[in-house]
């Protein structure tokens, strides 16, 4: 006989926020139950246990200052004490996340503004792998040390983004320098090298999203007369960058215009900077236009055909039943695609949704899909 799935309760009186909570839950292998009001959370609560409970402070749209998810924690806190609880607001203050902490011991508080579902998926892997409030004593103990904590100790922080990281290709020590602290700046963990053989081992051993080359490794910064360009070590490295679809920035004094142009042409490389006219500004905004063009691609590759066809769909604003009658599926096949594409772009609305399709710049035209 199979074990029952722990239970989770969600209280919210948003109706897509409770699908939004609901789905997450559910997806981490919980059975989850939804009240929308404090009397049905609270008849709830003396009907079952749960081992986690995400309780939304205001509970009454029309009302602003209505926090009966306090009520709601109090029950949970008297009567079902193993679990665990997390208050997620929109009206998010120190003084409200102490109470929550220190006079209901809830697990922690989360924002809507930077609600993240990588981070609740987090936070629900941590409830279920520790033991329940009332065996540990870790919240009492979170409530002594409450007067030495700041608001970011209170608040979970949005989940961090690992770092991207960034290849620079420049024999000369000072440029290495500077063009590191500027990738470093825009966070970015950075790998220097200074010669061809290096950088073509590292680019076969790693994975970079950014890369700065300079076409000229040898010392010099002028195109030796002669010299096909193809003979620069730099713009062999150019070839493996493209190969391997790495935003390349060149960063070079070979800056005969002819050779711009044909390095753009032939290599598609994201931008080419002069080191004779270099600009700390200038490259900032071109690493950060380069990493929003590569994070737009990789999210595009992400979705299939048919879900970038769906998001173009949503974002002109379709329901779900004119969306199905448009590409021929059912209504529940295309809230199973909306699932996977809030999933896969880490949003949770459709208005984040229609943004996110706005960004990408997704094609508009799209034939039937087969």
């Amino acid at each position: 006989m199979s074990k029952a799935a722990p239970r989770a309760l969600v209280v919210d009186d948003d109706h897509a926020w409770q699908e939004i909570l609901g789905e997450l839950l559910s997806d981490a292998g919980l059975s989850v139950d939804v009240a929308s009001s404090l009397e049905t959370a609270t008849n709830i609560i003396h009907r079952q246990t749960h081992r986690l409970a995400v309780v939304d402070l205001s509970l009454r749209a029309e009302d602003p200052h209505n926090k009966d998810g306090l009520a709601v924690l109090e029950t949970l806190r008297r009567q079902d004490p193993a679990c665990s609880s997390v208050l997620l607001t929109g009206f998010a203050t120190v003084e409200l996340a102490v109470t929550a902490i220190k006079t209901y011991g809830v697990f922690t508080c989360l924002q809507k503004e930077n609600f993240q579902r990588r981070q609740l998926g987090e936070i629900v892997e941590k409830v279920l792998a520790s033991a329940p409030p009332f065996q540990t004593g870790a919240l009492a103990q979170a409530a002594e040390s409450s007067s030495r904590t700041s608001k970011k100790d209170y608040f979970a922080p949005p989940t961090p983004a690992p770092a991207d990281q960034a290849l620079v290709v420049e024999d000369d020590a000072g440029w290495r320098e500077i063009l590191a602290e500027l990738l470093k700046d825009a966070e970015y963990r950075v790998q220097v090298c200074g010669s061809y053989g290096e950088a073509l081992g590292y680019l076969r051993r790693e994975k970079y999203r950014l890369a700065i080359i300079d076409l000229s490794l040898g010392g010099g910064i002028d195109w030796p007369a002669g010299l096909e360009e193809n003979e620069f070590e730099g713009y062999r490295l150019l070839d493996t960058t493209r190969q391997e679809g790495i935003p390349t920035i060149v960063v070079s004094g070979v800056a005969a215009p002819a050779e711009i142009e044909r390095t753009y042409k032939e290599q598609g490389i994201f931008a080419f900077l002069e080191k004779q006219s270099f600009n700390r500004h200038t490259f900032l905004k071109t690493i950060k236009e380069a990493r929003a063009a590569n994070h737009a691609a990789s999210e595009m590759e992400t979705l299939t055909g048919r879900e970038q066809e769906i998001l173009v769909l949503l974002a002109k604003g379709r329901t779900n039943q004119e969306i199905a009658e448009q590409v021929y599926i059912s209504v529940n096949t295309v809230k199973r695609h909306l699932k996977s594409i809030f999933r896969k772009l880490d949003i949770h609305t459709r208005s984040a949704a229609a943004a996110r399709a706005a960004a990408l710049n997704i094609p508009t035209d799209y034939s039937k899909t087969q």
